[in-house]
């Protein structure tokens, strides 16, 4: 018997419509029209102004023939221009491409061959990588340059010539700004790609849909503590995960978003003092430019700024230096398949009565489920089942809810093996603590096993962080004709510091076991993505060859 609870009360567009983050921008049109959307350099653009642009780079799309399903591909700094393509690309129906902006010319021309680019946006400082990928690839799409007016008198990199033929002003200026854009027919289609880094082959393209991206829009605004009018600086690039969805996250609560081309200590103070930032996003490479900035570019502000950051949890130091520099800092965690961060080291209050070995082990936890996520869990990869609550299980770290991707673009196989047994499987290890919060260990390529014992990179890198010299350290294994393999640390020092390597090994063996202990120690500036995250599979390689 069907229930009258269906029968009785059909779906309607009464009652029913698509999850999708563009209508926020509307709203914020709308409420606050004459509120500062957007802040780039001496530019001040008002909510009324942003809804506009965007509905008019729509309509100018759609003139030209970009509908649902398309790829329009940018290669954009954090810019006016970036924030309207994340609401105007998909008011269009089509599916935003941001490209990462430390590519090379091979790995841009087959992200655009991949996803059929049909429009490239690029802004002119990236021009010459972008001309030498458009001659490899094999599409033609429609070449669009944005010549940014405020690109500043200082810049660490010149301009580059034009490539398209037509600029983003004028293609702007074709659109109507009463454009009548459409709200996604379902919630599940495409609004936008992000490609993996691809370290051990082509990067596969990672699907986001519009209800994943409206979920994660609430589940930011819930983890970041944001009020109504938030002020938001753009350290975070843009183009990785879509900037964890705060380009779209912002419009809920009519926030502020302040533009930064490149993250630098002067200006990232600048903008906090003189814009009242009160939330930013980065790595721990932001966090040691803001903590060992000159004296001279250093400013005073009177209030607390929110500091989000995703990658390794930071070291004790560094938190204390933050705490004292003005900045709360809170510890996320997530993949791109899981629109950036999914997981939230939620701090107990009680947990401030701790001593600080004590509070250091709660903070080097990654923590618990997003509110926007329906499921954390650590499994056992090969049954499926949870692993004991006990701190000290290891498994693989398992996502399942609306902020998992869709699927690698054109890849099923791929995709079926990330979902396999209804969970996305992250790669990543980690122990499941008896409350529930998670504390990743190592990635499953991490794990250095020395003479059948496994060895945790991550376990290994706490230590040597906390020696007094220390700015960055990744360790990785190092083929060894006796063990197998063993640790071998490479260490970036602090400006200034000193340190060899018999200091830096007798430091650790100090504070673990001495199996556990790096053999090798190599002083040296760590290579890094554009996101600031240590690149060890260059490490390896190098760790490899010496």
């Amino acid at each position: 018997m069907t229930s009258p609870y269906e029968t009785d009360l059909p779906r309607s567009p009464a009652n029913y419509q698509p999850l999708s983050p563009l209508g926020f921008l509307e709203r914020s049109a709308s409420v606050f029209p004459d509120h500062p959307a957007i802040v780039h350099g001496e530019q001040a653009i008002s909510y009324a102004t942003f809804y506009a642009r965007a509905r008019r780079l729509a309509s100018a799309l759609s003139r030209r023939g970009i509908g649902k399903g398309d790829t329009v591909s940018v290669m954009l700094a954090n810019t006016p221009p970036m924030l309207e393509a994340h609401y105007g690309v998909p008011m269009a129906g089509a599916v935003l491409h941001s490209i990462n902006t430390r590519l090379d010319a091979a790995v841009i021309a087959f992200q655009l061959d991949h996803s059929d680019a049909r429009v490239v946006i690029v802004d002119r400082e990236f021009s010459g990588v972008m001309g030498e990928a458009l001659e490899i690839a094999s599409v033609t799409p429609l070449k669009v340059d944005f010549d940014d007016p405020n690109y500043p008198d200082d810049a660490p990199f010149p301009k580059g010539d034009a490539i398209g033929s037509l600029d983003y002003q004028a293609l702007v200026g074709e659109g109507d700004a009463d454009f009548a854009w459409r709200m996604p027919d379902d919630e599940w289609e495409a609004i936008s790609l992000n490609y993996t880094s691809g370290t051990t082959g082509n990067p596969k393209g990672v699907v986001y849909h519009h209800r994943g991206a409206a979920m994660m829009v609430y589940g930011n605004v819930i983890s970041a503590g944001m009020d109504r009018h938030p002020v938001y600086l753009w350290t975070l690039p843009m183009f990785h995960c879509n900037g964890w969805c705060f380009p779209w996250s912002l419009s809920v609560v009519a926030g502020t978003h302040v533009c930064l081309r490149w993250v630098r200590p002067g200006a990232m103070y600048n903008a906090i003092a003189d814009h009242g930032v009160t939330h930013l996003c980065g790595a721990p490479v932001v966090m040691a430019a803001l903590l060992n900035a000159p004296e001279t570019e250093k400013r005073a502000f009177d209030h607390k700024v929110q500091f989000l950051t995703a990658a390794a949890p930071p070291p004790e130091a560094v938190l204390a230096g933050m705490a004292q520099a003005g900045f709360q800092v809170t510890h996320l965690y997530g993949l791109t398949e899981t629109y950036g961060p999914a997981v939230v080291n939620e701090w107990k209050a009680d947990w401030n009565s701790l001593d600080s070995a004590g509070q250091a082990a709660r903070k080097a936890r990654q923590g618990v489920r997003y509110s926007a996520l329906d499921g954390l869990s650590v499994r056992d990869p090969e049954t499926m089942q949870p692993v004991p609550d006990d701190g000290e299980t290891l498994g693989e770290v398992m996502f399942r809810g609306n902020i998992v991707m869709k699927g690698y673009l054109k890849n099923p196989a791929a995709t079926s093996e990330a979902l396999a047994g209804g969970w996305f499987h992250s790669g990543d290890l980690g122990v499941m603590h008896p409350d529930g919060y998670i504390q990743l260990k190592d990635r499953s390529k991490d794990i250095i096993i020395s003479g059948g014992e496994n060895i945790s990179s991550i376990e290994v890198e706490d230590v040597l962080y906390k020696h007094p010299a220390v700015s960055a350290v990744a360790v990785v294994a190092k083929p060894d004709k006796k063990w197998g393999e063993t640790p071998c640390a490479f260490i970036e020092l602090k400006p200034g510091e000193k340190a060899g390597e018999d200091d830096i090994i007798a430091f650790a063996r100090e504070r673990m076991a001495h199996y556990k202990c790096p053999r090798h120690v190599v002083f040296a500036e760590l290579p890094k993505t554009s996101t600031g995250k240590i690149q060890k599979f260059v490490l390896r390689e190098m760790a490899k060859a010496d």
